[in-house]
């Protein structure tokens, strides 16, 4: 086992890849990334994460376009100049195209407890959303491992039917996230993080 520094230092040195080599990724990297996700801690234990694994262009391909006529309606409808629109399409669909391995995490509520009031209802959907996020970022840490670089992108949100129809996922899945994975062609610095003074509060019991 590494000692607890290193364990520290590895998961400090994470960072949000958004260029790649070319390199392919094995099939058994791959499956080891997704093996070590499914380890993640889940309500009930039901485990109600999902993936999709894309690999070969012509999906991707067409995984990015579907998206991206979206994404540029929602920009026209926001009324931004055409000129960003232009951009930050091309930029959208380039990294989906360039990176050797995209993941899609969807959350699958078919294992979950039911309810029949709304509080609940939601309580139990926010369980499952929290669920799927946490085997996200042990896929991760998981692809850091493997000498991997990668970026957690939310775009699926936006376009949950579009994602669905186009990779024919089961109706049950909920695309969540998006994750961009490959051999990184950069090695970003770590940005700045808010100090813990900021962001933790020591609740103090009662005298």
């Amino acid at each position: 086992m590494p000692a607890k520094e290193d364990l520290h230092r590895f998961m400090r040195t994470r960072r949000s890849v958004r260029r790649f080599k070319a390199d392919p990724i094995p099939d058994s990297v791959i499956e080891d990334i997704l093996a070590t996700a499914t380890f993640a801690p889940s309500a009930h234990n039901r485990q109600p994460w999902r993936f999709a694994v894309l690999t070969e262009l012509h999906v991707k391909e067409k995984l990015a376009e579907s998206m991206a006529k979206n994404f540029q309606q929602e920009l026209e409808a926001d009324s931004l100049p055409p000129e960003e629109i232009s951009m930050r399409v091309t930029r959208s669909k380039d990294r989906i195209l360039s990176a050797p391995l995209v993941v899609i995490l969807s959350m699958d509520m078919s294992d979950m407890d039911a309810y029949p009031d709304r509080r609940r209802k939601k309580a139990e959907f926010v369980m499952a959303t929290q669920s799927a996020a946490n085997a996200g970022m042990q896929l991760l840490l998981a692809a850091h491992a493997e000498g991997l670089g990668g970026v957690w992108v939310c775009s699926p949100l936006f376009a949950q039917e579009t994602v669905r129809e186009v990779l024919h996922l089961p109706k049950s899945w909920e695309p969540q996230a998006m994750f961009l994975l490959g051999y990184p062609a950069e090695h970003p610095e770590a940005r700045e993080r808010k100090n813990l003074r900021e962001i933790i509060l020591t609740v103090a019991g009662e005298p």
